[in-house]
């Protein structure tokens, strides 16, 4: 068990039957009244954020999350294929309970899941990944100055916005954090 005086952002912490993350929070002390906590909490299992107040020295529970690396195979209908690295051991995942990683997944790539008693509550992918762009308008003769972009979609069906004179069929490095391009990649 914690208290409010223990919260970091990032920690995962138990409230009832939520697992929540700390986004953000402020210890405020009024002039008048009891001290209290305002955070900035992400429910893990469904990705909704919420603003939330306790009690200064309010208790709670510390969860601790396990990493298993797993290696993604295959979409299946709603459902994300995974397979165990160690066990072999196949698991299907809902892909909306992924969140926006999930459109970042490419066949037979390695990623971390995160586990808490053995539910799986998310995924954590490489900061950076290399895809190649399935689809993009092809950019007018000139336009190379400033910062033009336009919109391309990726092998994986995400679209992202990209500079203008990226055309279809070439490999650029996204920010999955962001969901933004980086560079391009030579191959």
């Amino acid at each position: 068990m914690i208290t409010t005086n223990d919260l970091k952002n990032g920690m995962v912490i138990g409230v009832g039957d939520e697992v929540l993350e700390v986004i953000e929070f402020l210890h405020v002390k009024p002039g008048k009244g009891p001290a209290f906590v305002r955070t900035k909490l992400r429910n893990l299992r469904t990705g909704a954020v919420t603003d939330r107040t306790f009690r200064a020295g309010e208790k709670m529970e510390r969860i601790r999350l396990e990493e298993k690396e797993m290696e993604y195979l295959y979409r299946d209908g709603g459902n994300l294929v995974f397979m165990d690295s160690e066990t072999y051991d196949q698991m299907q995942i809902p892909a909306q309970s992924l969140g926006g990683g999930a459109g970042l997944l490419k066949e037979n790539e390695k990623i971390f899941v995160q586990m808490t008693g053995g539910e799986i509550i998310g995924i954590r992918l490489p900061n950076f990944v290399e895809l190649r762009i399935e689809y993009t308008e092809p950019g007018s003769r000139g336009d190379t100055v400033g910062l033009a972009t336009k919109t391309a979609r990726l092998e994986t069906g995400v679209e992202v916005q990209v500079p203008i004179f990226l055309e279809t069929g070439d490999f650029v490095k996204i920010d999955t954090r962001t969901r933004t391009y980086v560079e391009r990649v030579r191959r």
